[in-house]
């Protein structure tokens, strides 16, 4: 009997622990028409959503997962819908096609990547099916556990843009937005700027936060920059070999992401904006506040898409 060598053996038994790690995950979601508010007085906006939130919920891998993704149209809908994964590889016509309403698709990926990616509706017109809520993360952690840095917090905000007609397409085209959103509110988390807001991120001075930034557009640049405060790390689409250090800003185009690591020496707060000024004058802000008594549930667990 021929003998393998050590090193050989070693390659397989790595193989057999990858092969038995690796896990198919379902997930199912729903596509709803529904209104929902915008601001923090709570202003009612037709929204076209999964799940019926804006944004979506948070789908949660690990890289080399199988994807098996259903999603169910509500019969109640008027409108066809589907769903584009940015974390997937298949065929932009079968798999990604429109479901009318009252009717199911689904397909199978696996997740080859580590990192932040968006998903979003692709169904015709995107621009609307996008701008009217139809967006949100799906997160695939690295294998690697040690890749990166471990975060004692995580938190996903997402940019988007708000039309106050959501059934013109045409002001959609024109670029007419009149506010810019993180996690589909206006000032949601940004009690400086609005009294009415009463949420904020949380996290105790240092502590590694880790913001998972997505741009959903559908049209706007974001010049992500945390005030009072230097993103230690930024991963290109979360991916831990796509590694900056020290940067004040940076740009994620619409339909990108990034992830963010912030440390703060002291208490206090930094407000993340995405640096145009119209943007974050419009809605764009959220307060990172740390505290020593934060909230040990914030950013963990459930608790990275503030609702």
């Amino acid at each position: 009997m021929k003998k393998i060598s050590m090193s050989v053996a070693v390659a397989l038994a790595l193989l057999g622990a990858t092969a038995v790690q690796a896990k198919t995950v379902k997930i199912t979601m729903t596509a709803k028409e529904v209104e929902l508010p915008i601001d923090n007085k709570g202003t009612m906006y037709r929204s076209w959503t999964y799940e019926g939130m804006v944004p979506g919920p948070v789908v949660h891998v690990e890289e080399g997962d199988v994807v098996e993704f259903t999603l169910y149209n509500d019969k109640t809908s008027k409108n066809s819908h589907s769903m584009d994964f940015h974390a997937a590889r298949v065929d932009v016509v079968k798999d990604f096609e429109q479901v009318k309403p009252g009717e199911k698709g689904s397909y199978t990926f696996k997740a080859d990547y580590p990192g932040v990616f968006y998903y979003h509706c692709g169904a015709d017109p995107m621009i609307q099916h996008i701008a009217r809520g139809m967006y949100g993360a799906i997160i695939v952690d690295p294998k690697d556990k040690n890749a990166m840095p471990k975060a004692d917090r995580e938190y996903v905000l997402i940019q988007s843009e708000l039309y106050a007609n959501p059934d013109s397409q045409a002001d959609m085209m024109a670029n007419k937005w009149t506010n810019v959103m993180f996690n589909g509110g206006v000032f949601k988390y940004d009690p400086v700027h609005d009294p009415a807001a009463t949420r904020m991120l949380q996290a105790k001075p240092g502590e590694r936060v880790r913001i998972h930034f997505i741009n959903a557009g559908a049209n706007e640049f974001a010049s992500f920059h945390a005030i009072a405060g230097i993103w230690d790390r930024v991963y290109p689409s979360g991916n831990p070999k796509n590694v900056l250090h020290g940067l004040q800003s940076y740009v994620v185009g619409p339909g990108d992401a990034s992830s963010f690591d912030i440390i703060s020496p002291v208490e206090g707060a930094n407000a993340l904006v995405t640096h145009s000024m119209r943007q974050a004058l419009t809605g764009g802000i959220a307060i990172l506040q740390y505290t020593k008594d934060a909230d040990p549930k914030m950013g963990r667990g459930d608790n990275i898409l503030v609702r």
